[in-house]
């Protein structure tokens, strides 16, 4: 999945992700699938918090501030409680 991805970032022109942002990532878009109950939100969710972290990081916000802000912001709107483990 590394390599991928680094490969995707550079053909996109952009820094690779660090294994933080990775594991936040990851995190955002299963918090997003399960938090909403659906699962195509994922990627969209994922998508827009790296929209915003980008444009904040252009307007000279440090990349891992801007990455951790963004997630916060997506995982706001999911219902209280929402990602959760079902207890039984």
């Amino acid at each position: 999945m590394e390599d991928f991805a680094e490969q995707m970032a550079g053909a996109l022109g952009v820094a690779p992700l660090t294994p933080e942002e990775v594991g936040a990532i990851l995190r955002l878009a299963r918090e997003v699938a399960h938090g909403t109950d659906d699962r195509k939100l994922a990627p969209l969710a994922s998508f827009l918090a790296g929209a915003h972290a980008a444009s904040a990081a252009a307007g000279g916000t440090a990349r891992p501030d801007a990455v951790r802000r963004a997630i916060e912001a997506v995982l706001l709107l999911l219902p209280p409680g929402a990602g959760e483990p079902e207890e039984g």
